[in-house]
C-alpha cells in the first residue's frame, strides 16, 4: 500500500453488507473502486448475516469489531457497524437519504439515529456520492460541514461502447428498480399505444404486471442477476428510461451512457447533473413530459446521435481511476490524522 501514499502495515478494510438479493449496486461500485486501486490491499468484510433483526445486527457488529483495520470504510447500508468500531478509523459511505422521506413517526426516529445520526458521530470522515445527498445530511443530522467529503460512484470498465442499431419500430426500453421512486408506474402510463419492449431490472408487483397487462405493454422483468448479466440488458437495450422522483445519484444513467445508449431522465437533481448535458430531460411526475422525451428518443435519429456522443464525454468523469483517487485521499488524511495523534513514546534519558 506504501505505493499508493498509505503507510506500509496499514489495513484498509470495506464492511459491506451480507446480499439480501436485491441490487448488488453498492458492492458493484466498491469493487470497481478496489479493482481502480489493485495494489492497495484493501480487503473486504461481508457481514455474516442479513440486516435483519436485532440479534443479526449484533452478530455483524461483533465481527466488525473483530475484524477491523486502521481504516474501516463502511460502504453503505450498515451504517450501524460504526457503533462497534473504533471512531478515529471509521468512514461512512451515505448513498441517500430516502428512507427519511418514506418514514414517519417513532420509525423515522430510530432510523434516523441509528442509521445516520449516531453512525456518523462515530466517524471521521463522511462520504457522499453527490451534493444533493451532502446537502440533505446537513439537514437531517447534526454532522459538521467539514467532515463530508463528495465522492461520486465510478463506472465499471465492464460498461464499454457497444454498438448496436437503433431498433426503432420497436425499441427495447430499459428500466432499472421498482421501489415506489423508480416512478414504474408513470412510464407505464407514458409507454401506453407506444410499440416497445420494456425491460424492467428488479421485482415487480403483482399490481404492476396487471397495469402492463391491461395497457398492453410487452415486458420482462428479472432480478437477482450477476454483474455480467446486468451489463448484457444494457447491450440488449436501445435506451434506458431512468425517471426517478427521488435518487441519490443514478448510477444507470452513467451506465447506459457507457455503453453507448441514449437516456432519458429527470430534470431533477442528482440525474440531471449526472447526465452531464447527455440525456433527455423530463418532469418525472408528469406522464405526458415522459411521453414526450420517449417519442423524441426514438423518433429522431440524429438527436439520439448527438445524446450518445455526448456520453461518451460524460462518462470520463466518472472513471474508476479518478473515483478511485478520491477514496486514497480520504484513506491517506485518515491515517494521517491518526498519525499525528499517536502518544510520543518517551524514552528513560529523553527530556519528558
Amino acid at each position: 500500500m506504501a505505493a499508493y501514499g498509505i503507510s506500509s502495515g496499514r489495513r484498509v478494510v470495506h464492511f459491506q453488507r451480507r446480499p439480501n438479493g436485491g441490487s448488488p449496486s453498492m458492492e458493484r461500485v466498491f469493487a470497481t473502486v478496489r479493482d481502480a486501486l489493485t495494489g492497495a490491499g484493501i480487503e473486504v468484510n461481508v457481514c455474516p448475516f442479513e440486516s435483519r433483526g436485532l440479534f443479526k445486527r449484533l452478530c455483524n457488529s461483533v465481527d466488525a469489531a473483530l475484524s477491523q483495520g486502521n481504516v474501516n470504510h463502511i460502504t453503505g447500508d450498515v451504517h450501524y457497524l460504526a457503533l462497534a468500531l473504533r471512531k478515529s478509523r471509521n468512514v461512512i459511505t451515505v448513498h441517500d437519504c430516502g428512507t427519511m422521506l418514506r418514514l414517519r413517526g417513532i420509525r423515522r426516529l430510530v432510523f434516523r439515529w441509528m442509521w445516520l445520526e449516531l453512525p456518523i458521530r462515530r466517524c471521521s470522515i463522511v462520504t457522499v456520492i453527490s451534493e444533493q445527498t451532502k446537502q440533505e445530511l446537513l439537514r437531517y443530522t447534526s454532522c459538521p460541514e467539514h467532515k463530508i467529503r463528495v465522492v461520486p460512484d465510478p463506472v465499471g470498465d465492464e460498461f464499454r461502447p457497444s454498438p448496436a442499431a437503433f431498433q426503432a419500430d420497436r425499441p427495447r426500453i430499459l428500466h432499472v428498480g421498482s421501489a415506489v421512486n423508480k416512478n414504474l408506474d408513470r412510464l407505464t402510463a407514458a409507454l401506453s399505444g407506444i410499440p416497445c419492449k420494456l425491460d424492467i431490472l428488479g421485482r415487480v408487483s403483482a399490481d404492476a404486471k396487471k397495469r402492463l397487462d391491461h395497457l398492453g405493454i410487452e415486458y420482462e422483468c428479472a432480478s437477482g442477476l450477476s454483474s455480467a448479466e446486468v451489463v448484457a440488458k444494457y447491450r440488449k437495450a436501445d435506451l434506458l428510461a431512468f425517471c426517478s422522483t427521488y435518487e441519490g445519484f443514478g448510477m444507470p444513467i452513467i451506465e447506459a451512457q457507457a455503453v453507448g445508449r441514449p437516456v432519458v431522465t429527470s430534470n431533477i437533481e442528482p440525474m440531471s447533473g449526472v447526465a452531464g448535458g447527455a440525456a433527455c430531460l423530463v418532469d418525472p411526475f408528469d406522464v405526458d413530459s415522459i411521453r414526450t422525451g420517449i417519442l423524441r428518443v426514438i423518433g429522431d435519429p440524429a438527436y439520439r446521435d448527438e445524446l450518445v456522443l455526448r456520453g461518451f464525454e460524460n462518462v470520463k468523469r466518472f472513471s474508476p481511476e479518478g473515483v478511485g483517487r478520491l477514496y486514497l485521499e480520504v484513506y491517506q488524511e485518515l491515517a494521517l490524522s491518526q498519525s499525528s495523534h499517536a502518544p510520543q513514546v518517551v524514552g528513560a534519558n529523553d527530556p519528558a
